[in-house]
């Protein structure tokens, strides 16, 4: 039977004798040649109608047929992998997907199998109609195995287009990288490759198959949830270079991260429900010891100023400076807050021990202002729900956290002394390399000793997630 495929897909257009191109890239069997009757079938053409027939149904249309487009309108997957079993590698590999929480008829494996099942118990009969069945079977292998790499490699989602309040750097596949997928000749060497790898996925990957159960959650939701989290393990947005500073949100932790080793721990607080903390990722460039913070407009207008018509010495007792068109107001009580326009002052708070951003924060770019930053309200840090700030992320160790970025030395020195200092002054300090920072949302992750911990969704992320996967 696979004498009949081989001598059939050698068959590509009406000619007296095919002596296929000989590619200088492809390491693909040469097809036989094949004397053919004048009345012959147009393969060529017969595959383009096909083509055009299954493409609403195929992942990646534009990119498959640009694919066979550079390839003649030839089925070259089926014949580069049907003879040496590679296509049994590839079914094996659809049907195993389960165990990375992936449905395997995401990826028409049932069809797939039928279809080549189909294909090689045909009898020799109609030449056109076995090669009907034969490109059929090589369109579905190309969109079985693009679907499959790209789930794998990024994830069957793009975050982007999820979630609101996300701006970590994701890369998706692009037309490039599906090209090269398709022009791999070992598959299994490939399949292997892409399976995830890391720490953190294997130990999800492992309380699936053992059927974990989370607390106050059914065996069967525990399972539906650490789906969502190897998922978003996939989406690739790690952060670069070897130390970086991770924050999960939905944990209220802040780890360092150094060679793959954890060097530092501690709790956070992070935004309240309506004012989330945003996933991004970034690079700590300087921190600001002693900071003044410059009271954002919306906090200004529903919480200072509604404090400061209840208590006319509330601002002073805060170090809070006002302002007016650029210039500072010093007669606070000649103001009538109940009465003040909104937008029509601004507020400082000065450096000290009353400032809301502590001794210390560190600064990152990113769309949406929000930084770590130390706290005088260190009780906030025995609350079990600390989704209490609005917006940034308030860090329990502080100084632990600047001598994990500076490193010993000098730099760090005059950031200890001025955080000590009984005389705060504003001052930015640089730090040596810039480090990169990841601010994740994960509801189920490992520990060091590789127990997953669940953590409840604060946001309410995990359902637009698992709606999305839906789709």
């Amino acid at each position: 039977m696979l004498l009949g495929i081989s001598i059939l897909l050698s068959c590509t257009v009406k000619r007296a004798v095919v002596n296929p191109p000989v590619s200088n890239q492809s390491s693909d069997p040469a097809p036989q040649k094949f004397a053919i009757k004048p009345d012959f079938p147009d393969f060529e053409l017969e595959f383009k109608k096909i083509l055009e027939q299954h493409s609403a149904d195929l992942s990646y249309p534009e990119v498959i047929e640009a694919f066979y487009q550079l390839h003649k309108l030839q089925p070259v997957l089926v014949r580069r992998f049907m003879a040496e079993g590679q296509l049994d590698t590839l079914l094996s590999r659809l049907e195993e997907s389960a165990e990375h929480g992936l449905d395997p008829e995401l990826f028409f494996t049932a069809g797939l199998k039928k279809m080549k099942n189909r294909l090689s118990n045909k009898k020799a009969g109609n030449v056109l109609s076995k090669y009907r069945d034969t490109v059929e079977l090589e369109l579905n292998v190309a969109s079985s195995l693009l679907k499959y790499s790209n789930a794998l490699q990024f994830g069957l989602t793009d975050p982007l287009k999820i979630y609101k309040e996300y701006f970590a750097e994701t890369a998706r596949p692009d037309s490039t990288f599906m090209m090269q997928v398709l022009e791999h000749k070992e598959l299994k060497g490939y399949l292997d490759s892409i399976q995830p790898k890391s720490g953190q996925y294997l130990a999800l990957q492992a309380a699936l198959k053992a059927q974990v159960q989370a607390q106050e959650k059914t065996i069967s939701q525990t399972g539906e949830l650490l789906k969502l989290n190897l998922e978003r393990l996939r989406w690739k947005n790690r952060p670069p270079g070897l130390k970086y500073v991770r924050v999960n949100i939905a944990d209220f932790s802040l780890d360092v991260i150094d060679k793959g080793k954890l060097v530092l721990r501690m709790k956070v607080c992070v935004g309240e429900a309506a004012r989330q903390t945003p996933q991004l990722s970034s690079m700590i460039y300087s921190v600001q010891v002693n900071p003044v913070w410059n009271i954002p407009e919306s906090i200004a207008r529903n919480e200072i100023i509604k404090y400061a018509s209840r208590d006319k010495y509330y601002l002073a007792n805060n170090s809070i400076n006002v302002f007016k068109n650029g210039k500072r107001v010093w007669d606070l009580e000649a103001i009538d807050w109940g009465k003040a326009e909104p937008g029509s002052y601004s507020f400082k708070q000065r450096p000290g021990m009353k400032n809301s951003l502590g001794k210390i924060k560190f600064l990152f770019k990113n769309e949406s202002s929000v930084y770590l930053h130390d706290t005088p309200v260190k009780s906030a840090f025995n609350q079990k729900n600390r989704a209490i700030s609005h917006g940034c992320v308030r860090v329990e160790k502080p100084l632990e956290l600047a001598f994990v970025l500076f490193g010993k030395g000098p730099k760090y020195d005059q950031v200890k002394n001025a955080m000590q200092s009984g005389y705060p002054r504003e001052k930015y300090i640089g730090l040596p390399t810039a480090i990169p920072i990841s601010i994740a949302y994960y509801t189920a992750l490992a520990d060091q000793q590789g127990k997953v911990i669940f953590n409840k969704d604060i946001y309410g992320l995990d359902d637009m997630l698992a709606e999305e996967l839906k789709k």
